[in-house]
């Protein structure tokens, strides 16, 4: 009963150099498709998640910024009030402004310029 005890040890670090390969290679795809979508050639086109202008989903992007603030029934919380009949008070452009270069607590650029009018637009509406 003389077993080399240094077997297993080296058949598992082959297969840890064999996995560590194969998930190299399987990064590297995953690079390119990140450098198309960045460059505006995959699908969506945005940073961070968002989507082109054309395609922006201004509720998904409220979940993903401005949740954390507003809360999740647009009624405030945390620092952010409530977004619930801001159409009656502020006029669209308003809206749009606060939206692109922030107020108050507010800090500017968490909506992109491009995608503004979407969001000012989705914002007015919520009742």
């Amino acid at each position: 009963m003389n077993k080399n005890p240094i077997i297993p040890f080296l058949l598992i670090m082959v297969l840890g150099f064999g996995v560590v390969f194969f998930m190299s290679i399987q990064g590297l795809d995953n690079a390119e498709e990140v450098a198309k979508e960045e460059e505006g050639g995959g699908e969506g086109g945005g940073g961070e998640g968002e989507e082109a202008s054309g395609d922006f989903d201004p509720e998904a992007h409220y979940q993903s910024t401005c949740i954390g603030c507003h809360g999740d029934a647009y009624d405030g919380g945390s620092g952010g009030p409530s977004l619930l009949g801001v159409g009656e008070r502020l006029e669209l452009e308003e809206i749009k402004d606060v939206l692109v270069n922030g107020r108050g607590a507010m800090p500017a650029g968490q909506v992109p310029e491009e995608n503004a009018d979407a969001m000012a637009e989705w914002v007015a509406g919520l009742e």
